[in-house]
């Protein structure tokens, strides 16, 4: 493998912002320092988004994703899918391409643009979202875990997009143990961390206060945390949620694990909301996101903010470069 990753990024919805902000990401390539990559998508609705919203970003149809690298510096190049797909299918069908060319050493990692999930389901999509579906693709299913990432905070909510009320019956200490081991492997693995410091979040107010305001801290939460802790990982917790976000806190961690998707998001999302990048743990590929969907409401104005896919292209670099690495730390 090349010392320089090589970055696959998905079209995205086509009447998203997915477009625009990946021209506007390889406008900035310089000034970013980004490492070189190739858009996969619809060629025809690319250059004619691209023509009318940002003339001066030239496109370039390429053979290989080889050839991106030497196109990379004058034009933004373009892997082109069959012509005759429909948007829906040419959505999927550019997530599916970009996950194949990374299980083959094609491309270094996969960045995905957002996608319009409900459009997708009327066109017969039957996974939950990208996670799930490349948990497929790659042969992990139900193995995936979510991360998301900014320079001050990684966390990882447990359970995900479900409603507030099915929490306390879904989360159980198999899945904890999963989602834990998931997250330690691949700070290891894609993060360079050799012993990285996990935190967890309590459930319930004050953590369940010693079982007086809920019993799944004591029940579920702190017995897996004492065997991962007698494994000699440096895990903490469990800790209430509203003292676990504040600076001299992130200090003390790599990754805090939370118990359900607001618990995780809210905090990402004041810090940094659009340096977020969604990362998907625990396949045998890279895979980073924008932390933001398709936005149709501002899409084709040309206003789009670029800075999160411009994270996740970095972060997918960054992981690439790590995961290399004979010995992390």
């Amino acid at each position: 493998m090349t010392a320089v990753p090589l970055l696959a990024v998905s079209q995205g919805d086509p009447g998203g912002i997915g477009i625009e902000i990946t021209a506007k990401a390889w406008r900035r390539r310089q000034d970013d320092g980004l490492d070189p990559f190739f858009l996969i998508g619809n060629s025809q609705t690319i250059i004619t988004q691209i023509q009318a919203l940002l003339p001066d970003v030239p496109v370039i149809d390429i053979d290989t994703p080889a050839a991106a690298r030497e196109v990379f510096t004058r034009a933004l190049p373009v892997l082109p899918l069959d012509m005759a797909l429909s948007p829906a299918a040419a959505t999927v069908a550019a997530i599916r391409h970009g996950a194949f060319l990374c299980k083959k050493g094609e491309a270094s990692a996969l960045v995905t643009n957002p996608i319009h999930k409900k459009r997708l389901y009327e066109a017969g999509f039957d996974h939950p979202g990208h996670t799930e579906y490349l948990a497929a693709l790659t042969g992990r299913p139900g193995k995936s875990v979510m991360m998301l990432a900014c320079p001050e905070l990684r966390v990882v909510p447990a359970t995900v997009h479900i409603p507030i009320s099915e929490v306390p019956q879904r989360l159980n200490q198999p899945l904890l143990r999963h989602v834990i081991e998931t997250t330690y492997h691949d700070l290891q693995r894609c993060f360079g961390l050799k012993n990285p410091r996990i935190t967890v979040a309590g459930l319930n107010p004050h953590a369940g206060e010693g079982g007086t305001i809920g019993r799944e801290e004591e029940e579920i939460i702190r017995p897996v945390i004492a065997e991962f802790a007698a494994r000699g990982m440096a895990i903490t917790g469990p800790f209430p949620a509203d003292s676990l976000f504040h600076p001299a806190a992130r200090e003390r961690y790599d990754a805090a694990i939370c118990m359900y998707h607001d618990q995780a998001l809210i905090p990402i999302k004041t810090i940094d909301f659009d340096g977020g990048v969604n990362v998907t743990l625990g396949l045998p590929i890279i895979r980073t996101s924008p932390d933001h969907g398709t936005a149709e409401d501002i899409a084709g104005k040309g206003i789009a903010n670029p800075s999160s896919l411009i994270a996740a292209l970095r972060l997918a670099g960054e992981m690439a470069r790590t995961s290399w690495a004979p010995d992390h730390g």
